[in-house]
């Protein structure tokens, strides 16, 4: 059955509604595909995978109790990607002590046609929001690509704080991570203000 549910959405002057949405099989494989394979997505490491790898990629994710993959919405056109998984099955786990209210997350911004200032960040807050908008989490985990310079500015600005390099699977990645209180410090700086709240729906 196709999921249409909105899990959260707003409206913010100059960019327009972001909602995030569960990652459908069937309507947003062929989108993840071309998003994956163009080098925009390079840190991904999926480039090569076929349209059929990439399904199999997601049906694994949407049969497993450890991760959940979400499509977000920019004026209802598909705009980004997320993941959420949980830091212990995944190989970030074996390099730090992991604690309950821990939650791991990918993100990936399409390509965009045309460029809007903010709207990366606009994603970014949005996806927190999301994430911290479920009472059990309590820390969001990362580890991006040492390489990956777009994105550190980007987690920093959140609140994520950088502990050390590790060595996954394929890359070197820096090991990061925002509580609560990190992120709710980085959003009270006048620089990051909220453009509008975010509704969570059910």
């Amino acid at each position: 059955m196709t999921d249409t549910r909105v899990i959260q959405a707003c409206r913010i002057p100059g960019i327009g509604e972001l909602a995030i949405t569960p990652f459908d099989i069937e309507r947003h494989v062929p989108t993840a595909h071309d998003w994956l394979r163009s080098d925009h997505a390079r840190f991904w490491g999926m480039q090569s995978l076929t349209a059929p790898q990439v399904r199999d990629y997601f049906l694994r994710l949407a049969a497993s109790f450890d991760f959940d993959a979400f499509i977000g919405l920019h004026d209802g056109v598909p705009a980004f990607l997320m993941e959420r998984y949980a830091p212990a099955a995944e190989a970030i786990g074996a390099h730090y002590d992991v604690q309950p209210g821990d939650i791991g997350m990918h993100v990936l911004v399409a390509p965009a046609d045309r460029r809007i200032p903010g709207f990366t960040w606009a994603v970014f807050v949005q996806i927190m929001d999301c994430l911290f908008a479920d009472a059990q989490v309590e820390r969001v985990v990362v580890e991006p690509d040492v390489a990956n310079e777009g994105i550190h500015p980007i987690n920093r600005r959140a609140g994520f704080v950088y502990h050390r390099r590790v060595e996954l699977p394929g890359k070197t990645a820096w090991f990061a991570t925002c509580t609560r209180a990190d992120y709710a410090a980085a959003r009270a700086h006048p620089h990051n203000a909220p453009a509008a709240a975010a509704r969570t729906r059910s």
